[in-house]
């Protein structure tokens, strides 16, 4: 069979059993593709030497363990699949290790950071009520920027104090909203989204200047801007808001599994790395302070 026929009907099995993201269909589809080319043969034909070269040569141009380990992942659900469909009778990824990746902390803002950031925009002007209520809700619910600009408008009920979320396989999840965000919140909805709408029909909840949804590109571009503004000059990301809500949780005494669930992480082990963040700011105020630091 034809690789991209292969290719095609693994990844509508994939999104109709896992619910998987556009984000990680589109790599996997890219991945795939990629070692198709490579291999120039029948996806079905091949063995663990021939996996394992395709990693050697890519390790000679460079390629992070983080996306080693994403591309490695790929192809053990595509040849679990083609297992699964009787296609191949031996899977060339069993005797595969994934390669061991070093821990990256994100990029952490503290307090007066996050309040530095959240004042910039000018709510006095459409696209601050806008800009103010995206940044607030980022920081008060932790979400990922694919969620926040998601959103629908039904997913949010001020009246109730709530917000809901449908994240990372389609999982959903409630979420509590502070005063503040709810006041940012009202506040867009009754000066700023209607005028953004420009009369027409959109479910979006955050709207672009030409009256459709938030781009991640866009937000991004607009995070990076209040950060000059706020004079941060650490290489934020759209998700640093995200990455500092759990970390100022965790710091505060909130225990893991309630961060966990906030955060939509499906493993524990993804929301540790805020005690590291933690970790690391103890050792780093024992090292300034301390007399034998």
């Amino acid at each position: 069979m034809d690789n991209s026929i292969l290719i095609d009907q693994f990844l509508d099995n994939y999104w109709l059993s896992s619910g998987a993201s556009k984000n990680t269909l589109s790599a996997y589809r890219s991945d795939l593709n990629l070692f198709s080319k490579w291999v120039n043969k029948s996806l079905t034909d091949i063995n663990d030497t021939h996996i394992n070269q395709y990693f050697n040569e890519r390790q000679s141009i460079s390629m992070s363990t983080a996306t080693q380990a994403r591309i490695l992942t790929c192809l053990r659900i595509f040849y679990q699949y083609l297992m699964k469909q009787k296609v191949i009778k031996k899977n060339p990824t069993d005797k595969l290790h994934h390669p061991k990746q070093a821990q990256k902390l994100p990029v952490f803002l503290n307090i007066d950071e996050v309040e530095r950031l959240l004042n910039a925009p000018d709510h006095n002007t459409i696209f601050g009520l806008r800009d103010q209520a995206m940044l607030e809700l980022l920081y008060a619910c932790g979400l990922r920027v694919s969620e926040l600009i998601n959103l629908s408008y039904h997913h949010i009920n001020l009246a109730d104090e709530y917000i809901r979320i449908h994240g990372k396989g389609n999982k959903e999840r409630l979420l509590p909203m502070g005063e503040m965000v709810m006041d940012c919140l009202t506040s867009y909805e009754k000066n700023a989204r209607p005028f953004l709408l420009k009369n027409g029909q959109t479910n979006g909840y955050f709207l672009s200047n030409r009256g459709t949804n938030m781009s991640r590109q866009n937000f991004f571009y607009i995070i990076k801007g209040y950060a000059i503004k706020a004079g941060i000059n650490k290489p934020l990301s759209p998700h640093t808001l995200r990455h500092a809500f759990a970390t100022h949780l965790v710091q505060k005494g909130a225990d893991l599994r309630s961060v966990q669930l906030m955060l939509g992480h499906s493993d524990i082990s993804s929301t540790q790395i805020y005690t590291h963040i933690q970790n690391t700011q103890l050792k780093s105020q024992h090292s300034k302070h301390h007399p034998r630091g």
